[in-house]
């Protein structure tokens, strides 16, 4: 499976957008909508020159197929396209490691529509060891999307 607009949008929503660099949540290094590092895998660092939205959007696209693969290689469940792009947009957020080792993916496997995926999205909320309100809310979005709700 590939992200839809749809979800390319969920990502863009909470990463927002930077033409220079600056330091996340956890003092790593970003730019664009969120990126740590480029398509040949270099890491952004705090001189690396402005990007533009466009470039910006370029990058996404390329980067956020790691995260669609990561998702299609360890997602062994039929699920929909909201279920995807929500799992992308974790995968994204988190890295692949946070989703191969989440009882997140254990349920989503077992049975996409299992009510109780909302909580597992839900106990990613926290950076540094501290709960983060932009994190909850991305959390709440993506469980949201995954079971169907639109985000505005």
């Amino acid at each position: 499976m590939k992200t839809s607009k749809r979800g390319l949008e969920l990502i863009k929503k909470h990463e927002g957008f930077s033409s220079t660099p600056y330091l996340d949540a956890v003092r790593i290094p970003t730019i664009g909508y969120g990126n740590t590092f480029y398509p040949d895998g270099t890491k952004v660092t705090m001189q690396d020159k402005p990007l533009s939205k466009e470039v910006a959007d370029l990058l996404l696209k390329v980067v956020v197929s790691k995260f669609e693969k990561c998702v299609n290689d360890n997602v062994i469940a039929d699920i929909s396209q909201e279920q995807f792009d929500a799992l992308v947009s974790f995968s994204y957020n988190l890295g692949c490691g946070a989703l191969k080792k989440s009882t997140l993916l254990k349920k989503v496997n077992a049975n996409p529509c299992d009510p109780s995926i909302l909580k597992e999205f839900m106990k990613w909320n926290k950076a540094g060891g501290k709960v983060l309100r932009g994190l909850t809310n991305r959390r709440i979005d993506e469980a949201n999307y995954y079971f169907g709700d639109t985000i505005d």
